[in-house]
């Protein structure tokens, strides 16, 4: 009965202190979105070009050293949108990332990462035409981010992520009825420093 006592304060002890080691930091995140449309529904008459934008704001990262997994959180401000036929459409919209992160550590002042998760993006800008046909665009839009990163000397972490929309991001309307839609997927460089 002592053992069974004995090991179960010993795991009630290492339990309680994994969340003591657990950190919590703040930083700054920018970088660099480069997003091309893909097209239903209307062929491939389209020439397609990536559309450049950017994205920045703040980013709250929690990390379990141990077992090195964590969490990753950003409130970015952050431009996307596509090129088509010579038009573009381009959307400013608030970008919410939260990725399940695992790290792997080669010493102090280097590590790698690798991450996934949900990301979140509200569109500001308002509804434009294209190709004749009036873009509906989605105001709430929800898509999975796939990333990987290496972190330097502590507080620099350099990344990049493909994120893939789990809907359209727009209908295109004419005289009132659809006739295509489009998803904006998107490549992200990114740079962060963690205070």
């Amino acid at each position: 009965m002592k053992k069974i006592f004995s090991a179960l304060l010993i795991a009630v002890c290492i339990g309680m202190a994994i969340p003591a080691q657990g950190q919590i930091h703040f930083g700054v995140k920018g970088g660099l979105n480069l997003s091309k449309a893909s097209f239903s529904d209307m062929g491939a008459n389209f020439k397609k070009d990536n559309f450049t934008g950017f994205f920045i704001g703040p980013m709250a990262e929690f990390n379990i050293p141990i077992v090195g997994l964590g969490v990753d959180a950003a409130l970015l401000f952050a431009q996307r949108g596509i090129k088509a036929n010579d038009t573009t459409i381009k959307q400013n919209g608030l970008d919410i990332p939260v990725n399940l992160k695992y790290n792997i550590g080669l010493g102090s002042l280097f590590g790698i990462y690798f991450a996934a998760g949900p990301d979140f993006y509200f569109d500001f800008a308002k509804d434009k035409t294209f190709a004749d046909a009036k873009v509906d665009k989605r105001k709430a839009e929800v898509g999975i981010n796939v990333g990987a990163g290496v972190k330097l000397l502590k507080h620099l972490q350099v990344g990049a992520n493909y994120n893939i929309p789990l809907g359209d991001t727009a209908k295109l309307k004419e005289d009132g009825s659809e006739s295509g839609s489009y998803k904006t997927k998107t490549w992200q460089v990114s740079i962060a420093y963690i205070f």
